[in-house]
């Protein structure tokens, strides 16, 4: 993705004006437009601000919002409007949405919360309208990963629905249609503990009235990976005994990493299938090797870009060179034998019977025919021609191995106008499928809908809780202890945070702005530094509510005051000799998650890594 956008960047500038909202003068605000250095957490106020002035200047899009049935603007700073006077197209609840959280959130009010100018807040939203439908609103992760962020991150994509942008050409679309099977039902090779067991609640707690986690519409019906820890501590819903993990590395990647350390140590038995050793193989019973995606193993990607959706095989293009396993099928296969030979059929019975080749019906013998043929069925639609799916046609397994790939027809601008995956099937500005969701998560627990906002941390009440609407941020540590808010930031070369074992990662953070090679930097801003008296190039400790770690203070002129800003990375004391002191298990540097304490965005489930809620204090040592 960065490669891409760096890319194709210039050519953004060309034809667009960029604005970019960050606390941090990244990349992209630094080549962009409008630079808006918001006060972290403050976003929701600012998205409020820009649909105020949008609305109260006549710049939403009609066509897909609707208008006032005689024409005549009502939207007035500080003035309720009827909703009788509005005539809605495809969206739902624009009047109760200005009434509820909007009349009041001015330009002026929102410059005081985000310490951004009135009138750059004015300019940029002008723009935006002038330029509707031909709008991108793009959030990231730093308005919605915090306590409150639910409400922010609807507010900013709110203003896609508010400009017309949704779904419409020159603004954001949704995914074309990626057509692949499901994976074959197990249900009859469950016996009845089985059926019940799979019905049990989930470990990660999700469905607790603390954790409404909504996806789909369902109390429960997404997860709260993070919380796992918690939850292995108190032994609620109950005791785990044994686990297995694949591909993670919860001990380090995770916020409150420490707990995840006890954790593991509480664990009496754990299994880690990884390519390399990482921080929560040490907690392992047992190590199983797994291959490498990108060269060992069958698998395949689902992506969307320029209008087009793709379905791309992962083949393998080296001969193995240890001895490793597919983590998501040959190892499931593998332990499916160990138990067959134990007395316990069911899973083997299922991998051979279910997971025959398409083309052949010949059932897999091991684990290697297995792993093929799983990557046979659930992409079947796309290369066996049994069914005109659009895009390319493809007949037969091999044809899809040469080729590659499969791709679907273009994109047709407004498919989903009239046609929203929400209650109302339009785009919901008053919420009724957060109303519905939030009710049923209420009735589980026998309670109101105030009371699970209110134990979920949020601020709203009554009608307020269904509209996209700003909330002060919640955060850890008093100003008067902690007086920086932490920005969490990741490099344009983490690669999800998989990099830090690789030389060329820390030889080329100089890339980032503010960035140095091979060094844990503190960012601060020269006024700041200036006042503590802490020089660039100072050794400092960074101190939050939960932790303390060190590195070196870089002065960054392009950083709000008022904030302590680190890259993501560093900090492992367990994955591999550049990463970290492998041979004694000592950490390179200090890792943001042993600053930052645990939290949730609890309507969703997200861990809270951004919007200021760690505060923080500095001091040279």
């Amino acid at each position: 993705m960065i490669p891409a956008t760096i890319r194709r960047f210039g050519d953004v500038l060309d034809s667009a004006t960029v604005a970019v909202v960050d606390p941090r003068m990244n990349s992209s605000a630094a080549k962009a437009h409008e630079w808006l250095p918001i006060k972290p957490g403050e976003d929701g106020a600012l998205a409020c601000a820009i649909a105020h002035t949008i609305l109260t200047n006549g710049l939403w899009n009609k066509d897909f919002v609707g208008d006032f049935k005689d024409g005549v603007n009502r939207f007035k700073a500080g003035q309720t409007v009827e909703e009788s006077t509005f005539e809605a197209n495809y969206t739902n609840g624009l009047v109760a949405w200005w009434n509820l959280a909007l009349k009041d959130m001015t330009p002026q009010a929102a410059s005081r919360i985000t310490d951004i100018d009135a009138g750059q807040i004015i300019r940029v939203a002008r723009g935006m309208g002038e330029a509707a439908p031909n709008v991108v609103v793009w959030m990231g992760p730093g308005a919605s990963m915090h306590v409150r962020g639910a409400y922010s991150a609807m507010a900013v994509h709110a203003l896609n629905g508010l400009l017309g942008s949704a779904d419409n050409e020159g603004g954001t679309l949704s995914k074309s249609k990626i057509t692949v099977a499901s994976f074959p039902s197990y249900s009859d090779y469950q016996d009845e503990l089985a059926k019940k067991h799979t019905k049990m609640q989930k470990i990660d707690q999700r469905g607790y009235k603390e954790f409404p986690a909504l996806n789909g519409g369902k109390s429960g019906g997404g997860v709260v990976t993070n919380n796992v820890a918690n939850a292995v501590l108190a032994d609620d819903p109950y005791p785990i005994k044994a686990a297995i993990g694949y591909m993670n590395n919860f001990v380090f990647s995770c916020t409150g990493a420490g707990r995840w350390e006890k954790a593991m140590e509480k664990i009496p038995f754990f299994a880690h299938i990884t390519t390399h050793a990482a921080e929560m193989t040490q907690y392992a019973d047992i190590v199983l090797p797994a291959a490498i995606t990108t060269f060992e193993k069958y698998g395949y990607v689902k992506a969307k870009a320029n209008k087009f959706a793709t379905t791309t095989l992962v083949l393998p293009v080296v001969d193995r060179m240890w001895n490793v396993y597919v983590d998501e099928t040959e190892i499931p296969f593998l332990l499916a034998e160990k138990l067959k030979d134990r007395g316990f059929s069911n899973l083997y019975d299922y991998f051979r019977n279910e997971y025959a080749d398409p083309e052949t019906g010949i059932k897999p013998a091991n684990e290697a025919e297995f792993g093929e043929n799983v990557l046979k069925v659930v992409t079947a639609p796309v290369w066996d021609g049994k069914k005109d799916i659009g895009g390319d046609r493809i007949n037969e397994w091999q044809a899809f191995v040469e080729r590659g790939m499969w791709n679907s027809d273009e994109y047709v601008y407004r498919s989903r106008w009239g046609k929203f995956k929400t209650k109302t099937k339009k785009f919901e500005f008053y919420s009724e499928t957060l109303k519905e969701a939030l009710g049923k998560h209420a009735e589980r627990h026998a309670t109101s809908i105030d009371d699970i906002l209110a134990t979920c941390k949020y601020e709203a009440t009554g009608e307020l809780a269904f509209v996209p609407h700003y909330e002060v941020p919640y955060r850890y540590g008093s100003r008067s202890e902690y007086p920086f808010d932490f920005v969490d930031y990741k490099s344009k070369l983490n690669r999800e945070g998989r990099s830090a074992n690789s030389p060329w990662y820390h030889e080329f953070k100089k890339v980032d702005v503010g960035g140095k090679s091979w060094e844990d930097s503190f960012l601060i801003n020269p006024a700041d530094a200036q006042r503590l008296n802490i020089a660039d190039g100072d050794d400092v400790e960074v101190t939050s509510v939960v932790a303390s770690i060190s590195g070196v203070a870089r002065h960054m002129p392009g950083l709000k005051p008022g904030t302590i800003a680190k890259c993501y990375g560093m900090g492992h004391w367990a994955y591999g000799r550049v990463a970290s002191d492998y041979q004694n298990a000592r950490p390179k540097g200090g890792s943001n998650n042993l600053l930052m304490p645990d939290d949730y965005e609890r309507l969703s489930g997200s861990t809270v890594r951004n919007g200021g809620f760690a505060g923080v204090r500095i001091r040279k040592i």
